[in-house]
């Protein structure tokens, strides 16, 4: 059994809980965020160097200074398939959104729709693997492991800030892009 280290920071969005193993970061979690099973074996380390990078580069995200992560990540509790979908998150642009039906045809499982919603439901590393950016096919807000409103906001964040030093006239709903939209 691997050993997950955690610690708590702030954020804007309230409490987030964030946990590295010895290969990368493992978990962020919303206060009260859905399929979290608790840090039950889990060693309390502010100073863990993942987490200390993780912690700043969430600040900066929310400061308006960074629009990626580069971190190391441990997804080996997700199966194949969660890892799969989990890999085609990370690959919607900052400020953009896709359906859960694209982005199943992104990761060519078109008939997958279901289970990429329930792989997206299931990430561990919120914010950082931005399922966030995953809305209904009618464009409406759905589930989020985290709880809608952080969703919400994230969204929010993004769309303000991908917009800041555009023009008026490229201020219109999200482009797409490599077949998000």
């Amino acid at each position: 059994m691997k050993t997950v280290h955690y610690m708590n920071v702030d954020s804007p969005l309230g409490p987030l809980l964030l946990a590295a193993s010895e290969n990368g970061i493992c978990g962020v979690y919303f206060e009260h965020h859905k399929h979290f099973k608790g840090i039950a074996g889990w060693q309390l380390n502010p100073q863990h160097p993942f987490l200390l990078q993780a912690s700043q580069q969430l600040r900066d995200y929310f400061a308006g200074q960074r629009q990626d992560f580069d971190l190391p990540l441990d997804l080996s509790a997700g199966t194949a398939f969660q890892q799969a979908v989990w890999a085609g998150l990370r690959q919607i642009p900052f400020g953009m959104t896709t359906s859960y039906g694209q982005l199943a045809q992104h990761i060519r499982q078109p008939a997958a729709v279901r289970a990429v919603g329930a792989a997206n439901g299931r990430n561990p590393i919120s914010i950082i693997i931005p399922c966030h950016r995953v809305i209904a096919g009618s464009g409406a807000l759905t589930g989020y492991a985290g709880g809608l409103e952080n969703k919400k906001a994230l969204l929010i964040l993004e769309k303000s800030q991908a917009m800041q030093g555009q023009p008026d006239a490229q201020r219109g709903p999200a482009q797409s892009a490599l077949g998000f939209a």
